[in-house]
């Protein structure tokens, strides 16, 4: 299922979410994450998808 966001300000909250989860990934891996367009992507495809508890716990690679 494709994501989509009402409005702008929908999508840059989601933006943020992002963020702050792929800041937790970061700190988790030790280094930055040269992919992280996709670590993004992925999550923002699975928040979408998925109920936001299993989001924000859930691992991405």
């Amino acid at each position: 299922m494709p994501a989509t966001y009402d409005s702008t300000a929908d999508l840059a909250a989601a933006l943020r979410r992002a963020a702050a989860a792929h800041g937790h990934y970061e700190e988790e891996i030790g280094h930055a994450d040269p992919r992280w367009p996709d670590w993004y992507a992925q999550f923002m495809i699975d928040e979408s998808t998925e109920p936001s508890e299993q989001t924000a716990t859930k691992g991405n690679t």
